[in-house]
């Protein structure tokens, strides 16, 4: 346990994207910002935050030395897996064992608040397997069959966009991870889902909003902080 009671929290960063759908030429992770790259973006507010005691960033083999410099030596970096799902693995394989706590964020989302780390983890105390922060989706939602013929359109006021960081107890986590099927899962939550366990959401954050085109970079020179 941390100091006052507190359960000791761990953030696992996922950095292993290639950025091929962004057009870049290096992975996701090292695309830059006003001369900064997501990665940094991404750790800072984990970093500042007095609840979160270790960072580990998942990395793709090809940029681990890259991620070690950029994260620092306080932060300690392993190599990525084939699939997300993969990664996730191998950051919870690196965790100190007295972490009780894990929050999984993806490096594509750099911008997130802190706020909304509180209260992941506020649900978290409360009791929930995992917690999710999401927003409420605005678009109308449809679906779509083969042939491109909308089959049905969905009641969009029960849908919800997923974010990061992701919240779990460190034993619900890996022992959905350990019973999960072999193949990619990209919501860790999904799994905890999967085996009967209680997943909690809180409110996101517009500034959450995930970098995967490269619109989503004209948005993030927008808004990264100076």
């Amino acid at each position: 346990m941390a100091a006052y009671g507190q359960p000791t929290v761990a953030a696992i960063l996922v950095a292993a994207g290639d950025g091929r759908r962004l057009g870049a030429s290096v992975p996701k992770a090292f695309c830059e910002i006003r001369g900064h790259t997501l990665l940094e973006y991404a750790l800072r507010p984990f970093a500042a935050h007095p609840a979160v005691r270790d960072l580990v960033v998942v990395a793709p083999a090809a940029a681990l030395e890259a991620s070690a410099r950029v994260a620092g030596a306080a932060v300690t970096v392993v190599t990525g897996g084939a699939t997300r799902q993969q990664s996730v693995s191998a950051g919870l394989a690196a965790l100190a064992a007295d972490i009780e706590t894990v929050l999984v964020h993806d490096v594509a989302r750099p911008f997130v608040p802190a706020e909304v780390i509180d209260r992941v983890l506020a649900a978290l105390a409360a009791g929930a397997d995992a917690v999710i922060p999401a927003r409420p989706v605005t678009d109308t939602i449809k679906r779509v069959a083969a042939g491109g013929v909308v089959a049905e359109t969905l009641d969009r006021s029960t849908l919800w966009a997923v974010q990061t960081p992701q919240g779990f107890g460190r034993k619900v986590l890996v022992g959905a991870h350990d019973a999960a099927p072999d193949g990619d899962v990209t919501d860790d939550a999904g799994l905890v889902e999967a085996r009967g366990g209680t997943v909690v959401v809180v409110d996101g954050a517009d500034e959450a909003f995930k970098i995967t085109r490269p619109w989503d970079l004209v948005l993030a020179e927008a808004v990264a902080p100076r």
